[in-house]
């Protein structure tokens, strides 16, 4: 038994080593339901996800995927997003949402960011099912 714990001690270092490892990865994602609790938190405050919803203060989001950056007749929109000549993918809304002053300055939307990379994914997965 005492060889057995020896032997185990000597393991630790590489058990502890490991779950560093896939601690420092993040989890993953969950997919849409998830993100639409997301949405809830983080976006819905001024944002729509519905398709006949109107302007709360930030233009609607049902659809964004696919549509061209700036494009929601009647919205205001800065003129750094009416000139912003992209249209809305998943991996731009990746680039975007986690700072999107910095990714196109002169925006007006005031949030900071979505750092959470599994948060992140599981809100762009809604997002693609707002179609």
């Amino acid at each position: 038994m005492v060889r057995l714990l020896i032997r185990g001690a000597r393991c630790w270092p590489l058990v502890l080593a490991g779950a560093g490892v896939l601690a420092s990865y993040p989890a993953a994602a969950n997919g849409p339901a998830t993100g639409k609790t997301v949405f809830a938190s983080q976006c819905s405050t001024c944002h729509s996800d519905a398709r006949s919803r109107p302007v709360v203060v930030g233009p609607p989001l049902f659809g964004v995927v696919g549509r061209p950056a700036g494009s929601i007749s009647g919205y205001p929109y800065s003129s750094a997003m009416k000139s912003a000549g992209f249209t809305w993918t998943p991996d731009r809304l990746k680039a975007y949402l986690p700072a999107p002053r910095d990714y196109l300055p002169g925006v007006r939307m005031t949030y900071n960011g979505l750092k959470n990379p599994t948060q992140l994914d599981d809100l762009i997965a809604y997002l693609q099912t707002l179609k």
